[in-house]
């Protein structure tokens, strides 16, 4: 008999590649959707059809973090070997305007779910999706999993609070419980507000002549950035360990914002100067002159996380998981997606230089 895995946020970059993972493994696989007047399915689409939506191994059942009857509901009828708790409000820029959803969801809707499965008594095992921005203002150059917490955003804030209660009742009920610290993981499946995914489809539209400027925040913000569908497969190792434990996933490397644009405007063929300093900066497209990428100060954050660089090695050693995917492949990867998308095709080859300062961005930087 397959085992059986509840996914929320499965319609989400991550809960896609975790559901065709599981399918792959052979698991029956549930997901908890939110009850909307628009489908927002895109991701899942090609794993079900209509008229069997219910039938093949992928099956969605309509619930909320933010309700607990709903919860206990779908625990009940599914009755899930493995829950793996990806939903949340997940854009720290958006949760800066929407605090009190952002807690609600993201902290609260953690602790409904947790109860739900101790007050239901189904015997399960439970993975919380916790995130790099716990870190925020890091005390440490890279981070593991016995740094200390500094959340500088109510996203933070927020996944500090599902956190804790994740371990609280992993000891307090001894329930097999896990968190997950994920550095960032990217994408073609991510949100097209986030920042890497912003700059592959901006710069996707401008070779479709489709649009003109990407308008970006803090170019010097350093991330760790991985690709997603190699995280997934560590979410599921999680799991599969026979004590529960927390474990950070993450490349060891970084990279700026501004590199990963470079990166990818090597990539689209777009010869570039750069001109201005501050918020007055601006990339200009060689060949005629246009203002391609500008400095818009609506994208600052009101606290911003200036360098994370995350420590692996736990779950190197424990879990025998690694990254695979460096920045520059998955910049290429994520550009070529969205130009296929669009009908456009990327050049064999797309070597430039930065005019005012020739440097090549350094990705072995630790």
């Amino acid at each position: 008999m397959s085992r059986k895995a509840l996914i929320t946020g499965v319609t989400g970059q991550d809960g896609s590649y975790l559901a065709e993972f599981l399918l792959k493994k052979g698991y029956e696989v549930h997901g908890l959707v939110r009850r909307a007047s628009t489908f927002n399915r895109g991701r899942i689409d090609h794993l079900f059809t209509e008229q069997d939506i219910h039938t093949l191994p992928l099956a969605l059942h309509y619930g909320d973090l933010g309700d607990s009857s709903s919860l206990s509901r779908v625990l009940q009828i599914v009755k899930p070997d493995e829950i793996y708790n990806l939903a949340a409000q997940s854009h720290v820029g958006v949760s800066f305007d929407t605090p009190e959803y952002t807690g609600d969801v993201t902290g609260l809707g953690t602790a409904r779910l947790l109860e739900a499965i101790r007050s239901s008594g189904v015997p399960t095992r439970f993975y919380q999706a916790s995130s790099s921005e716990l870190y925020g203002r890091a005390v440490t150059s890279r981070q593991n999993e016995e740094t200390p917490f500094y959340p500088c955003s109510p996203y933070g804030c927020a996944k500090a609070y599902a956190f804790y209660m994740t371990r609280n009742y992993r000891e307090a009920y001894g329930m097999y419980a896990v968190n997950g610290i994920l550095f960032n993981h990217e994408s073609p499946r991510r949100g097209e507000n986030f920042v890497t995914r912003k700059i592959t489809i901006s710069l996707a539209k401008m070779l479709a002549g489709q649009k003109e400027c990407l308008y970006l925040g803090n170019m010097e913000a350093r991330r760790d950035w991985g690709y997603a569908p190699e995280y997934v497969e560590g979410m599921w190792l999680m799991l599969q360990q026979p004590q529960a434990d927390d474990y950070v996933l993450a490349t060891g490397r970084d990279a700026s914002v501004r590199e990963f644009l470079e990166m990818c405007l090597k990539y689209a063929g777009i010869p570039f100067d750069l001109r201005g300093t501050g918020k007055d900066e601006i990339y200009v497209d060689r060949r005629n002159g246009k203002t391609i990428v500008s400095i818009d100060p609506y994208y600052y954050r009101p606290s911003e996380v200036d360098h994370l660089l995350g420590d692996p090695s736990k779950a190197a050693s424990k879990l025998n998981w690694r990254a695979q995917t460096g920045v520059e492949e998955l910049a290429r990867i994520m550009m070529e997606a969205d130009c296929r998308a669009l009908g456009v095709n990327l050049p064999e080859t797309g070597i430039q230089t930065r005019q005012k300062a020739q440097r090549v961005p350094d990705l072995t930087r630790v």
